[in-house]
């Protein structure tokens, strides 16, 4: 496509082809990344533009990404000039450095994302909250985006997920037990998401997908495939909200959650325990009824609801030193480690995982999405395996993942049935077994805990 808009040497045009041959690796793995991405809009690489050559440039949105390379810093007031004068014409810059590019590109492709998405369109309100007063607040952060820049438009994008949920959710209390800080050599923090709407955390993460979503979408309903804690979530927002909701649900899934669901007005369709089965289900019926797909755990929306959890944790807590989640299909650990990246980067993200379905932890190791060949475990939340989307946050962001036994679940399950006199599911009690069985790595430490819920069956508990 030629530019119409902006004068440019005739002589650049084989310069530029030039340049297209023998891009930098940075250039070729951000290239890559925007051809992967559903942006809705279209990039050409190195575009002529006056006397100047851009690396990448879209033409609807007049946008431009420069790849700084080592030589930047030469010439730096050189690339400010040429800056300068193409946004006299309207153009608007997005810079990243090469080795940001080829170390981070989770947080270029954030920085790339939340910048198309504010230049395409006006920013989605909720329901009722898009007024003009409300524009000032609303409006996206302008400029040149560098790394501090997209730290503050995830710190932007996480706070307006919290104000959008709240009317939702609870806030959920964070416990402590001077017994269990004893027991454990450290001062421990409970997050205790048991106590949150429906049960679990994944309320937040629902609300946020359905509340994301369009007036015509949501007219279609949204379907969704979950062992349980996610079903009922989804079947309490959208009834809330004014949704319906088809819900996937494994045979097998504890009869707990599968009456939760039908108390929320979600409709249930069964199928076998895997997760070819879950999804070619949730798929079918999409076609079928047009509705909305929502996934359990590696969705945008989700995670950034998620996050909210560890926010409130944060807000009450300041000063931890570490944050442990436990990971399935990691939705929330992803939604953890964003939180915690942005509102207390001093502070460590760990997960935790049985050692039956140690996927994640082998993710982590091999730097791939691993997945396991069996399910054998009473942490029945944490059977599915990571996405897409979530395992570059994890991959970032997250420091360790600690492995537990079924035996270490079941007494640190136990534990807290009996010190703390609370219902926590054996899903949750994998964070706090992980603290338990390493009491080195965490003596005197502030360790903050996610209880991710709270939905067990009463007549199947693991200890009598």
């Amino acid at each position: 496509m030629k530019n119409k808009i902006i004068p440019y040497n005739p002589k650049l045009k084989e310069y530029a082809r030039v340049l297209r041959k023998n891009s930098t690796l940075a250039e070729v793995l951000l290239w890559k990344n925007i051809k992967n991405r559903a942006l809705g809009v279209q990039f050409h690489r190195q575009v002529p533009m006056l006397e100047y050559i851009v690396d990448f440039y879209c033409h609807e949105l007049m946008l431009a990404i420069e790849v700084d390379g080592n030589s930047h810093d030469y010439r730096y007031f050189e690339d400010v000039n040429r800056q300068n004068k193409l946004e006299e014409y309207g153009v608007k810059f997005i810079r990243f450095s090469g080795s940001e590019v080829k170390n981070n590109m989770f947080s270029v492709s954030m920085s790339l994302e939340e910048k198309v998405k504010a230049l395409k369109t006006p920013l989605k309100f909720p329901q009722g909250d898009n007024s003009a007063s409300n524009i000032v607040e609303e409006c996206p952060l302008e400029g040149t985006l560098g790394v501090s820049d997209n730290q503050i438009n995830i710190k932007h994008l996480l706070n307006k997920t919290h104000q959008r949920i709240k009317p939702f959710i609870h806030k959920t209390p964070v416990l402590t037990s001077q017994l269990l800080d004893e027991i454990t050599g450290c001062n421990v923090f409970f997050k205790c998401e048991n106590f949150q709407k429906m049960g679990a955390f994944k309320m937040r993460g629902a609300a946020n997908a359905i509340l994301s979503l369009s007036d015509e979408e949501r007219q279609n309903g949204v379907v969704t495939h979950s062992s349980g804690n996610f079903a009922q979530a989804v079947s309490l927002a959208a009834k809330k909200i004014g949704v319906k909701a088809y819900i996937v649900m494994p045979e097998n899934a504890p009869q707990a959650k599968k009456n939760g669901v039908k108390t929320y007005g979600g409709e249930i369709i069964e199928c076998e325990s895997t997760a070819e089965a879950r999804e070619f289900t949730a798929n079918k019926i999409q076609k079928e009824t047009k509705a909305s797909f929502l996934h359990p755990s590696n969705q945008d929306e989700v995670i950034y609801g998620n996050a909210t959890a560890a926010k409130e944790l944060l807000e009450e807590q300041p000063k931890l030193d570490i944050v442990i989640a436990p990971v399935g299909g990691g939705g929330l650990l992803a939604g953890t480690a964003l939180a915690i990246s942005q509102f207390a980067p001093n502070c460590k993200i760990i997960g935790a995982e049985p050692m039956e379905v140690d996927d994640a932890y082998r993710s982590l190791k091999s730097g791939k999405i691993e997945k396991n060949k069996s399910t054998n475990t009473i942490a029945d939340g944490l059977k599915t395996y990571l996405g897409d989307r979530n395992f570059p946050i994890i991959k970032t962001l997250v420091n360790k993942i600690i492995r537990v036994e079924e035996q270490e679940i079941k007494e640190a399950m136990q534990l807290i049935w009996e010190r703390m006199k609370i219902v926590v599911e054996p899903s949750s009690a994998v964070a706090f077994a992980a603290v338990l069985k390493n009491k080195e790595e965490f003596n005197n430490k502030n360790v903050g805990i996610i209880i991710s819920g709270g939905n067990v069956d009463l007549a199947n508990l693991p200890f009598g």
